[in-house]
């Protein structure tokens, strides 16, 4: 039997980490072990955890950071921890979604046939909807609802497309040939890398329709922009949006190239100046913009309280 691990990243949100485990550990096949990467939170998340591990079926194993790495060095952190106790899978995600009980059963069923693999993931609040527009391959549609996937599924599977890291399965074998997370990254765009990165290595990738997870809605990303024609990801929060632009124009260069990233700055210039009007947060998108070109990757610090 294939040994699943699953990990899980948290940082402050000891009420949301308590939620997802105790949902872990619900499953109907349940991880052969958990792992907790606690990002050096202020909260209680230490004394919660202290309570669930007499409480759980299975009791989380914690990874306890010395400061915040955010999410791509807390996902590095944890694959680590996981690869070096025999993990053959991998099973990811952050302390805000909720696998229903029978997520990971349904995904094993399909772990041999990828490499890469995850849950359609649903809005919390309207679970036929889709928390991340998903572009259907192949084609130039992107769709919101559930319902479109399911049509466009084959037998129940999306192949070419998944949705890192909200409760994706990824292979030992898959690990050991690219490697981890770029802890660098530390938010946003950690997860698109290492699903670019996959894929250029001849990752089987695929989204598993039938199995769900749950995640808060994400109002914010695919603002329509350009009369309608296209989409930006904005977000209130400058520490988010610094990340995003460092880390996507990073990626861009790697695996598509200048006119993708010429594209990106097109866009970015345009919703911010027109769409939504916000001089300083041109002046945040110009700096984040220069740290990609630098290959620096401190700058978020300055954000950070």
């Amino acid at each position: 039997m294939a040994r699943t691990v699953a990990v899980v990243v948290t940082w402050n949100r000891s009420g949301l980490l308590a939620r997802v485990l105790r949902a872990i550990d619900a499953q109907t096949q349940r991880p052969d072990d958990v792992v907790v990467v606690d990002n050096a939170s202020t909260d209680d998340t230490s004394e919660v955890l202290e309570r669930l591990a007499g409480e759980l079926t299975v009791a989380p194993t914690v990874v306890r950071m010395e400061r915040n790495t955010g999410g791509a060095g807390g996902f590095r952190a944890g694959m680590e921890r996981a690869r070096d106790s025999g993990a053959d899978l991998f099973w990811l995600m952050d302390d805000d979604g909720v696998p229903p009980q029978d997520c990971l059963a349904t995904l094993l069923t399909y772990a041999d046939r990828y490499d890469f693999l995850g849950p359609a993931v649903v809005a919390e609040g309207d679970p036929r909807r889709l928390c991340f527009p998903i572009r259907v391959p192949g084609t130039a549609r992107v769709v919101h609802d559930l319902g479109d996937v399911e049509r466009a599924a084959v037998d129940g599977v999306l192949e070419g497309v998944v949705i890192p890291f909200n409760g994706v399965l990824v292979t030992r074998d898959l690990v050991e040939r690219i490697g981890v997370v770029r802890a660098e990254f530390f938010i946003w765009g950690d997860d698109v890398e290492y699903l670019w990165r996959a894929r250029r290595a001849g990752a089987r990738v695929a989204t598993i329709v039938p199995s769900h997870f749950l995640h808060p809605a994400t109002d914010d990303l695919g603002t329509p922009m350009m009369f309608g024609r296209t989409t930006y990801n904005h977000s209130p929060s400058d520490l988010k949006h610094y990340c995003m632009v460092r880390n996507n124009i990073t990626n861009l260069r790697e695996y598509v190239g200048r006119l993708g990233v010429l594209a990106f700055l097109v866009k970015t210039a345009w919703f911010y100046t027109l769409t939504k009007r916000h001089p300083g947060r041109l002046r945040v998108s110009a700096d984040a913009a220069h740290a990609a070109w630098r290959g620096d990757f401190t700058g978020h610090e300055r954000f950070l309280a």
